[in-house]
């Protein structure tokens, strides 16, 4: 069978032999549709030029530059949602995307929305993980109207102009994490749920469902007040040590934020049979939670996709930066992993 040529390729796509040799040359711009319909073409006749032709799309697409203003940077979770959206700008087969990742330590609602403003300067859309506070908002009111969207990752905001949300069902996670702990203590004893800080969306929330679904099915169950760790190992450690000692019946924990090192320390000081009977499960899957996952200190994990989730936010922010769909809050809601100790890959 005879080899398909270039102009055989130019009459199946319906265009020009010059504009398929300026494609495969790089030596002129080509419309992105033109790329697309001769991508295809090439596609179904067997162009043996295919694989040069898709390198050559990328040249062909818009530019665009994303914002990803990150929380401290010390912090494992962090790291692994920030390689996460860099790995999804990078791959788009959209757009040329140049990802800038900012890490703020400082986590007060001053410095995040003066951080937010100016990460703003450089970008073209800005996608945040931060806690709610109306300082924050304000400064997403000020860049809607600059025409830079403001897309909440993770945790939502009550900003009114925020652009979008892309995250996962904390009401949901919170209810499922409820059903595992009363299954897994078996309806017996007392649980506890800690939550970094109430200013985030997904924890507040979660942890609302964790206890409507407590009051539902286990009424017999004591669920204690909320123990607040502000993510901080230290104070998580100190907290369920306390705990621990007022509460001999405590047997489930929920560590819906950080400090799960903390709560695994002081788990670790207990007797052998005590740490039989306390079951802890918890909700992102950074590396302390996976080895303790692995070494069965924690039951489960209900984690956001990192993969998934960040393919999601590029598409939400390609969406509001080129105008497909610019009415309204774009929202994705992207189901959450359940990780067991008999399910986790290493």
């Amino acid at each position: 069978m005879k080899r398909p040529t270039v102009a055989d390729l130019a009459h199946h796509a319906g265009v020009s032999i010059a504009t398929v040799n300026r494609l495969l040359h790089g030596s002129a711009t080509v419309k992105p549709s033109t790329v697309e319909r001769i991508i295809e073409a090439a596609n179904e006749i067997g162009f043996y030029g295919l694989q040069t032709l898709k390198s050559r799309k990328k040249d062909h697409l818009p530019s665009v530059r994303f914002g990803f203003l990150m929380q401290q940077k010390h912090r494992p979770i962090y790291q692994l949602w920030a390689q996460g959206v860099v790995d999804a700008s990078l791959s788009s087969l959209s757009a040329n995307i140049e990802p800038r990742v900012r890490f703020e330590e400082n986590l007060a609602p001053d410095v995040i929305a003066a951080s937010l403003k100016t990460l703003a300067k450089e970008v073209d859309a800005v996608a945040v993980i931060t806690a709610d506070h109306p300082l924050i908002s304000q400064a997403i009111d000020e860049l809607r109207t600059q025409g830079i969207p403001v897309i909440a990752y993770i945790s939502d905001l009550s900003a009114a102009n925020r652009a979008g949300f892309v995250g996962t069902d904390n009401w949901k996670a919170g209810r499922t994490a409820a059903w595992f702990l009363t299954q897994l203590t078996a309806f017996k004893g007392n649980i506890c749920p800690l939550i970094g800080s109430h200013r985030y969306q997904c924890q507040d929330i979660a942890d609302a469902s964790f206890r409507s679904y407590a009051r539902e099915h286990a009424p017999e169950s004591t669920v204690h007040e909320t123990l607040l760790t502000h993510e901080i190992p230290e104070n998580a450690y100190t907290q369920v040590k306390r705990l621990l000692k007022q509460d001999p019946n405590l047997t489930g924990l929920y560590v819906n934020g950080g400090g799960i090192s903390g709560v695994l320390q002081a788990r670790s000081e207990l007797s052998k049979r005590r740490q039989q009977e306390l079951k802890i499960i918890c909700r992102d899957l950074g590396p302390q939670t996976r080895r303790g996952i692995a070494e069965g200190h924690i039951m489960a994990a209900f984690p956001h996709p990192v993969q998934r989730i960040s393919e999601e936010l590029i598409d939400v922010m390609l969406t509001l930066v080129q105008g497909h769909n610019p009415i309204g809050i774009q929202q994705r809601l992207v189901p959450f992993e359940v990780i067991t100790p008999e399910s986790i890959w290493n």
